[in-house]
C-alpha cells in the first residue's frame, strides 16, 4: 500500500456556520480527531487563523510529523489542506460542507501517499486500522463534537 484516499460523511444537527466554527479551529482538531497528537501553529493569516502547522500524527506503524499549509479561501463550504514538508510522501484533503436547513452535511476527504518505506509497513490488518483513523472515523468524530456542543 503506498496512497490511502477515502472519504466519510456524516449528517450533522447543527447549522453550517457552527460546524465550520470547529472545523475552521485548526488548532483543536486534536481534542477531536483521534490519531492526531498535536498541531502548532507557524504562521498565522490576518484573521488568526493557522495557515502553516506543524502536525504530528500516529499512524499504529509510528508517529508521523508534517507541515501543513491550510486555505479557509473557500469557507464556510470548504477548508482544504496540503502538506509541504513532511515524513509521508503527500497529503491532501479537505472538509465539505453542505447546508440543509439548520443540518449540514460533512464530507471529510483525504489523499495520503505513505512513500515506499511507511507504505511497506501499512498493509493488511494495519492498513484497516490506518484508514479507520484517517478516514472512516472522522465525520462522526466532527459530529459528536458539534453536538455536544464544544
Amino acid at each position: 500500500m503506498g496512497t490511502l484516499t477515502g472519504s466519510a460523511t456524516a449528517e450533522i444537527n447543527a447549522p453550517l456556520d457552527t460546524v465550520w466554527a470547529v472545523i475552521a479551529d485548526v488548532e483543536r482538531a486534536p481534542d477531536w480527531q483521534g490519531g492526531m497528537d498535536g498541531l502548532t501553529a507557524l504562521e498565522r493569516d490576518g484573521e488568526g487563523r493557522a495557515v502553516l502547522t506543524e502536525a504530528i500524527a500516529d499512524i499504529k506503524v509510528r508517529k508521523v510529523k508534517s507541515t501543513v499549509r491550510f486555505s479557509y479561501a473557500d469557507g464556510p463550504t470548504r477548508l482544504s489542506w496540503r502538506q509541504e514538508k513532511g515524513e509521508l510522501k503527500s497529503v491532501e484533503g479537505a472538509w465539505v460542507l453542505e447546508d440543509l436547513g439548520g443540518r449540514t452535511r460533512a464530507t471529510y476527504q483525504i489523499e495520503v501517499d505513505f512513500g515506499r518505506m511507511l507504505g511497506a509497513l501499512v498493509r493488511g490488518p494495519v492498513e484497516a486500522a490506518v484508514r479507520s483513523i484517517l478516514v472512516a472515523a472522522r465525520a462522526d468524530e466532527l459530529k459528536a463534537r458539534v453536538q455536544q456542543g464544544a
